[in-house]
């Protein structure tokens, strides 16, 4: 039974599987196993990556297009610097920087502070994730490659998943072998009368694992299943892949990934975002003028990965950050150990 307490949800007689010891032990099978079978299957070179970028690179990415961005001054150097929402515009400069060749591409350790998150179960103003980007060819600019991707990744989950509870049998995350791909038009057919997220719980529930395609773009009834900025992402050719929490009964978003947008995609989703002023941005006229790979790319969520996985109820079972203090002694009263 979940309980709702304000953006809160209890699960009823809740007990961790794992006390946090073997938590911190199991956090870090899962980092290594997962991130030993990504970089495998796509063939990606680990680098290291910025906590804070130039504000007038252009590289830090909008999200949504509200959320501020944490800043700073640098008196030494006197300009400001911005703590990153993630690396989705860095990973492809960093790419062509460092000489990878078609179909090789890189991954790191994305760490983000994102103040304007509002905080639950799954949320965090701490983020951090596996950012991987491929350099790939204009002919695999197409939905079949991302499919292709979306698989591979999904294997990988569920390759750690089996490590991990052979490793502590007293965990019985199970996921689907297959993944449902979807439009969100599609899904909006489907359930016409529900709002996205609804929509995100009623597919995650009735398939178990789903790559929800198409976000950012306006959909039949005039809105969007979801904002994306428009200058990484090829709204045509990305997604969120997304599984059902048993446990806490939600739709659960591991990874947005994507094709990359290109000069076409980009001046055309700039356009319609009203967002032609970053045309003058150093990121944006490289890739205007050709200069940048044709990649595909995307994040994966750390934190939300070892949750799932781990049976968790709370996403601070497995991270640490800032929450509410009445949520905090809230969570204790319900078996909820904040890290």
């Amino acid at each position: 039974m979940i309980l709702h307490m304000g953006k809160i949800k209890i699960v009823k007689n809740y007990k961790s599987k794992l006390d946090i010891y073997d938590t911190q032990k199991a956090i870090e099978l899962v980092k290594r196993h997962f991130e030993y079978y990504l970089k495998e299957s796509l063939n990606l070179k680990r680098v290291t990556a910025p906590l804070f970028v130039d504000p007038n690179s252009g590289l830090n990415d909008n999200l949504n297009g509200y959320e501020k961005p944490v800043s700073f001054t640098i008196p030494s150097i006197k300009c400001d610097g911005e703590i990153v929402h993630s690396l989705a515009k860095w990973k492809r400069v960093a790419l062509l920087k460092y000489n990878f060749k078609v179909h090789n591409g890189l991954y790191t350790d994305m760490n983000a502070i994102r103040r304007d998150e509002e905080l639950d179960n799954l949320h965090s103003i701490y983020v951090d994730q596996w950012d991987w980007e491929l350099i790939i060819n204009n002919k695999d600019r197409n939905i079949n490659y991302l499919k292709n991707i979306v698989k591979k990744i999904h294997a990988c989950i569920l390759d750690t998943n089996n490590a991990l509870k052979k490793r502590y049998p007293k965990l019985t995350c199970k996921l689907s072998k297959d993944v449902l791909f979807i439009t969100s038009e599609k899904l909006l057919k489907m359930y016409p009368k529900l709002n996205s997220k609804e929509r995100e719980y009623q597919i995650a529930k009735k398939y178990k694992s789903v790559f929800i395609m198409n976000i950012g773009c306006k959909l039949s009834n005039g809105s969007k299943h979801d904002n994306r900025a428009p200058d990484y992402d090829d709204w045509s050719l990305n997604g969120d892949l997304i599984y059902y929490n048993e446990l806490l009964d939600v739709a659960f978003e591991i990874s947005s990934m994507g094709i990359r947008v290109n000069k076409d995609s980009l001046l055309k989703q700039l356009k319609e975002s009203k967002c032609q002023d970053r045309k003058n941005l150093e990121y944006h006229k490289m890739l205007i003028n050709n200069k940048l790979p044709l990649t595909i790319g995307g994040g994966i969520g750390q934190s939300r990965l070892c949750m799932l996985l781990m049976q968790k109820a709370h996403i601070g079972e497995v991270q640490c950050s800032l929450w509410d203090k009445k949520d905090i002694e809230l969570l204790k009263k319900h078996n909820i150990k904040l890290l």
